[in-house]
């Protein structure tokens, strides 16, 4: 007989190491997911533009201002609040250094003419006389009525 340690056998030892693939898994859905919001976050102001039926204007590398009238009248530059003395100057300092600047001006149905008036003639007034009024494509439904009632 002989008497020495009887030894237990080890239980599973503890995993030093993390698993990486859920975490990945994850990263890659969050990825898709900004991937396919992102365009959609191109503007913060909530705007009722008026549709018009013409064609998007082409992608130019010319700089371009872009200046919002909200429905109450106020008016952002840039999707930030300002005002119109705020606007006059950036056109002023746009006008300067580039005279063939655009100026992309959205305004909501309910402005009134007035108030697109007055801005005009500051951006105008700065130099600035490209003004390029942004409008919403009319979706299917409005189109199909509007062509049947003609």
């Amino acid at each position: 007989m002989a008497f020495g340690r009887l030894e237990r056998p080890q239980g599973s030892q503890p995993m030093s190491d993390i698993n990486m693939t859920p975490l990945i898994d994850v990263m890659l859905v969050l990825l898709v997911i900004f991937m396919l919001t992102a365009p959609l976050m191109t503007s913060k102001l909530k705007l009722d533009l008026p549709k018009a039926d013409a064609p998007p204007a082409p992608q130019t590398d010319q700089p371009v201002l872009a200046v919002a009238l909200t429905g109450d009248g106020a008016i952002h530059l840039d999707d930030q609040a300002s005002t119109l003395e705020v606007v006059a100057a950036q056109a002023a300092d746009l006008a300067k250094r580039r005279r063939d600047t655009e100026v992309q001006l959205r305004a909501d149905k309910g402005v009134p003419y007035g108030r697109v008036a007055e801005l005009i003639g500051v951006l105008q007034k700065a130099g600035l006389n490209r003004i390029a009024f942004v409008t919403e494509a009319p979706d299917a439904a409005g189109a199909a009525a509007a062509a049947a009632s003609k």
